[in-house]
């Protein structure tokens, strides 16, 4: 096996002279960077950590701006045999560091203000000695990255060999990545990730959605933006702050998109929105985007409908499907979303998430909330009943980092060895070996002598012309009941008293008009829910049980 590092040295091999990132910078101009001066860089900087003293299967936490710098540095530290750590910010400074105390990173390759954090907080990190500041100045024994790119001998690294991947309790070959979930349901964990996990997920997701080497990418998600990388596309770097999807300006995305002729776009549903919106306002094109694809929670049929006008004529929009642990898994269209399935959505069949990518094989088993060692012991359901999808495949990860405990509620073997992970979705498989979403197995509320699933029945209150979305969620105080949390359109919320009774009289008809949700009749209203950090966009259902 080869370190995923190497594809970027095989891309700039053959297409030196490409553009690999495209970046904005404040004075509204853009810095570029070849494929050849990208992967010059990376060697450059795997070289200076080796001389700064950094050892093979150190972790070094990554907190750097997505640009191409982030690029670089990710695929220097793979060069470098580095297991990187990644932490999505947005969790808060709280959570953030309360991972890492447990992961007990090396040093911390991160912007000036975590440096300071770092520092006030050395206590907790005790080994974290090899600090690199992607900035100016050095803070408390860190070099600054600079220092890092001129700390190197000019020599051309070798290809790293990698002969076998191993586990990270075996304390032998280092892991590529350590990544943490987002914690929407749950203590965020982290996920070991190998270099053929990484290789899988990039070879997949090229094969299933035909990218070819040369393209341009709108790449509004860190992750997709080092795909580009190790596929020869070039990625575009938007003006917004990924970290805050749901906060991004639609009309820089549409003037990048075709300023630079983009031919695909990875966003989460949060930015697609709003550039649905913003295109069906003011009747903007994105005449060459080919490709769309979102991914990070299920995508709605309107968003898709609004959307496809508005790209190129034989373009389409993809929702790939899967999670940290296991991804990619499946796929749809919205072609085929808006001609079939959308109907199905509606009447409360849940979301089709589509069919799996060839490497996957997938069974839905019997819900339980108890942990499955083999999977022999996992009771497979018939299609068209509702169970937990479970996975195995190249790209599907084999263990959390230091959570026992978390192995066993995700993690069966079979009797061929494989590790299949308990993704923790809900839904069925149909007659065509498609995945129908029904929610999250955790976000399920039992009550009144039955099971209600979050995506069926909040499927019936989303068709009321005034709903964007909805919520269940189980009341855990008061003895705990069903109840349905209801957001409106912006413009749809009452103004008074008076159109709040008529609305949720509206609201309780429409309910009892499906047996999924007759006998739910306890409707809250907000104006917005909380959601995801990652995202912006998978409703925080554990938050509203609380109130």
């Amino acid at each position: 096996m080869t370190n995923i590092a190497d594809r970027l040295s095989d891309i700039a091999a053959r297409f030196p002279d490409t553009p690999a990132v495209i970046q904005p910078e404040r004075s509204g101009t853009y810095r570029c960077v070849t494929f050849a001066e990208l992967n010059a860089d990376t060697e450059r900087i795997a070289e200076g950590l080796r001389r700064f003293g950094v050892q093979p299967g150190m972790r070094l936490a990554l907190f750097v701006r997505y640009g191409i710098d982030f690029i670089a540095l990710v695929f220097a530290l793979c060069r470098a045999e580095v297991t990187l750590v990644l932490i999505d910010p947005g969790m808060g400074i709280r959570r953030m560091f309360k991972c890492l105390t447990k992961i007990n990173p090396d040093g911390f390759v991160a912007v000036p203000s975590v440096q300071i954090v770092r520092l006030l907080m050395r206590h907790r990190f005790p080994k974290a000695k090899y600090n690199i500041t992607v900035g100016q100045y050095r803070f408390g024994g860190s070099k600054t990255l600079k220092e890092i790119r001129c700390h190197h001998n000019h020599s051309v690294p070798q290809k790293t060999v990698i002969q076998k991947e191993r586990s990270e309790q075996d304390g032998q070959f280092p892991l590529a990545a350590i990544i943490f979930t987002s914690g929407s349901t749950g203590p965020a964990k982290g996920v070991a990730f190998t270099h053929s996990i990484f290789d899988a997920q990039v070879r997949e997701i090229q094969k299933r959605f035909n990218i070819q080497s040369g393209e341009v990418d709108l790449a509004c998600f860190p992750f997709f933006g080092l795909f580009d990388a190790a596929m020869g596309v070039t990625a575009v770097i938007p003006d917004i702050d990924t970290a805050k999807p749901a906060a991004a300006n639609p009309a820089k995305i549409v003037e990048a998109a075709n300023r630079w002729s983009i031919t695909q776009s990875f966003a989460s549903p949060a930015i697609w929105k709003r550039v649905a919106d913003y295109c069906t306002k003011t009747g903007a094109k994105l005449g060459t985007l080919k490709r769309a694809v979102s991914a990070g929670a299920p995508v709605s049929a309107d968003i898709l409908a609004k959307l496809k006008p508005h790209i190129h004529p034989d373009g389409d929009i993809f929702t790939p499907y899967g999670a940290t642990e296991s991804l990619p898994v499946a796929a749809i269209s919205a072609t085929e979303v808006l001609n079939e399935t959308a109907a199905q959505t509606a009447l409360g069949l849940g979301v089709c998430v589509g069919k799996r990518f060839d490497t996957i094989t997938w069974k839905v088993i019997k819900i339980t909330d108890e942990p499955i060692a083999r999977l022999e012991d996992a009771e497979e359901v018939p299609a068209g009943q509702i169970g937990e999808l479970t996975v195995t495949g190249p790209q599907v990860t084999t263990q959390y980092v230091n959570r026992p405990e978390a192995d066993a509620a995700s993690k069966m073997r079979d009797v061929q060895g494989r590790i299949w992970h308990r993704i923790g979705d809900t839904g069925y498989l149909d007659g065509q070996d498609r995945f129908w979403f029904c929610g999250r197995k955790a976000h399920r509320v039992e009550a009144n002598g039955k099971t209600y699933y979050p995506i069926p029945c909040e499927a019936v209150f989303n068709q009321h012309p005034k709903v964007y979305r909805s919520a269940l969620a189980a009341k855990k105080r008061a003895g705990g009941f069903v109840r349905m949390f209801i957001e409106p359109y912006p413009e749809h919320f009452p103004k008074n008293k008076k159109e709040a009774k008529v609305l949720l009289s509206e609201l309780r008809t429409l309910g009892q008009s499906s047996t999924l949700t007759a006998d739910i009749t306890d409707i809250i209203l907000m104006r917005h829910f909380p959601v995801d950090v990652r995202h912006n966009i998978k409703i925080n259902r554990e938050m509203l049980s609380t109130m």
